[in-house]
This record gives structure tokens, C-alpha cells and sequence, in this order.
């Protein structure tokens, strides 16, 4: 029985089926971390929310320029 016992847990110990999930976790809540702090900060932020909008802005208006000349 004790023969037995330890065989599996040496097969737990061996085993790194767990490993590489919880790499990635570690790394997914590392950019999640990065991600929060970059867009909480006020001027990082404001900067990041004007560059989307700047893009949203200019992509409207190319919409709309290429649905006038479609139109003509």
C-alpha cells in the first residue's frame, strides 16, 4: 500500500499537465494589471481616449467621403 502511495505521488510531482495553465493565467493578470494601471492614470488615459476618438473621427469621415463619391 505504501508501495503504491508513493508511486503516485511521485506522478503528481512529475506531472506539469497544471503548469502551463497557470503560466498563462500569471501572464494574462500581468497585462490585465499593466492595462488597468496605463487607462486609470489620468493623462495616460486621456491620451489613449482621445487617440481612439481622433481614429474614430478620421475613419467617419472617410466613410462618408467614399459613400459621396460612390453616390456620383
Amino acid at each position: 500500500m505504501l508501495t503504491y502511495i508513493n508511486a503516485l505521488i511521485q506522478k503528481i510531482k512529475s506531472s506539469e499537465k497544471g503548469q502551463g495553465m497557470v503560466e498563462y493565467a500569471l501572464i494574462i493578470a500581468f497585462v490585465a494589471a499593466i492595462a488597468i494601471f496605463v487607462l486609470s492614470n489620468d493623462g495616460l488615459g486621456g491620451a489613449v481616449g482621445s487617440a481612439f476618438s481622433n481614429a474614430s473621427e478620421m475613419v467617419g469621415a472617410a466613410n462618408e467621403a467614399a459613400n459621396e463619391l460612390s453616390s456620383q
